[in-house]
């Protein structure tokens, strides 16, 4: 048989380059999931507040959309269009971070000055797209110096450096939560990028420590810290929403009382719809609900890292460690708030992925998305590329 008449077989039966579709679909299910119970926590609150029962699902559903969009924007360009722009998406993390610091610029909510504004107009929480910004960022570093990273420390630390004046901007607003999620990320990137495990563990030490002392500086942090362990001390006041999240998912049992008839979000659990509304999905859906919502998360996770093993088998380290660290994020801020909601962990302020309603974090997490599937389909196209040179040099050879 000819060369010619194999590379005419190797072209008909060869896959075409994909997009990882189980993550895709994870997601989408995460999504929807996320509308119909923003819709069932928030119709009480939105009745009561606006007057239009549908008013915070239908800002979900506006966000959702343009999330949407931002990650089918973001399938379609080229990761090699990121990495020349790594400086000045690092640039873009630090502006929006010091911006939103500079009085009339930043808006505050509940005590924090989280929101970037323009007038009256609140346009976006800088923490979420300068935490993957930062990501993005690191990400490059780690392809350009894995070598110095896993033989030194000085290549260890450069980009932790760059971590900690976001770290110190975030604690400025402040906002403990994001900067616990982003220093785990970041941790975890250089120890799968091959930081040894020495300076791992000195600087993991080091990052707790200072991280226990900013805690335990304030009356404030303090008491948020440690009403988690005793909720039912203070069940009015400093325990109130833990309680009432632990009612809520105590309810639920099994199967749940049914979709849209929990009583915890009637104005009992402060935050349903945001950071509590776990707890919802727990008295509506019971555990079979609750086991769902995990197991979904955990593919999600695992996908990530399935991505990121493969990009590294072809030789793609930034997207393997881009993969790697947008799974860490989506994975640690799940588990927080996860935790949260059981009691496990201290109140973070921190929102479900994909589920909590809340228009800045939906959008950025889309378009974190967005980038992880179009490093799978690079990696698909890669795999075919070496899959073609390898057939048509057995074809030549014969």
């Amino acid at each position: 048989m000819s060369a010619a008449v194999l590379d005419r077989q190797a072209a008909g039966t060869t896959r075409a380059a994909e997009y990882d579709w189980v993550l895709l679909t994870v997601s989408i299910l995460l999504l929807s999931i996320g509308l119909v119970f923003v819709a069932s926590a928030s119709i009480a609150l939105a009745e009561r507040d606006t007057g239009n029962a549908f008013y915070f699902v239908e800002r979900q559903a506006l966000y959702a959309a343009a999330g949407t969009f931002a990650a089918v924007m973001m399938m379609l360009i080229p990761l090699k269009f990121w990495r020349t722009m790594s400086p000045v998406l690092l640039l873009g993390a630090f502006g929006m971070l010091t911006l939103v610091l500079v009085p009339g610029f930043g808006h505050e909510v509940n005590g924090s000055v989280r929101w970037l504004t323009i007038g009256p107009i609140r346009l976006i929480q800088a923490s979420e797209p300068a935490r993957l910004l930062l990501i993005m960022f690191v990400a490059d570093y780690l392809a350009r110096r894995q070598h110095e990273v896993s033989t030194t420390f000085t290549g260890f630390a450069k980009p932790l450096g760059l971590v900690a004046i976001a770290v110190m901007l975030l604690l400025a607003e402040p906002d403990f939560g994001a900067a616990t999620v982003l220093i785990a990320t970041v941790l975890g990137m250089l120890f799968i990028g091959g930081a040894r495990l020495r300076d791992f563990l000195v600087l993991l030490m080091g990052t707790v420590g200072a991280m226990t002392a900013l805690a335990l500086s304030s009356p404030y942090r303090v008491a948020r810290l440690t009403g988690f362990l005793d909720p039912w001390a203070d069940p009015f006041n400093s325990g109130f929403q833990l309680t009432q999240s632990l009612i809520a998912i105590g309810r639920g049992a099994w199967f749940g009382v049914g979709l849209g008839a929990g009583v915890q979000k009637l104005f009992y659990l402060p935050e349903a719809h945001t950071d509590f509304v776990f707890a919802v999905i727990a008295e509506e859906l019971g555990l079979i609900g609750v086991l769902l919502v995990i197991g979904l998360y955990v593919i999600f996770f695992l996908r990530c890292f399935r991505v990121g093993r493969g990009a590294a088998r072809t030789g793609e380290h930034y997207a393997s460690a881009l993969a790697f660290g947008i799974g860490l994020w989506i994975g640690i801020q799940s588990l927080i708030n996860l935790g949260v909601n059981m009691g496990v962990l201290p109140t973070k302020g921190l929102t479900l992925p994909l589920i909590s309603s809340g228009g800045s974090s939906l959008l950025v997490t889309c378009a974190a998305i967005g980038l992880v599937l179009r490093a799978s389909y690079e990696i698909e196209r890669a795999d075919g590329d070496v899959w073609r040179k390898k057939t048509k040099w057995n074809g030549s050879s014969r």
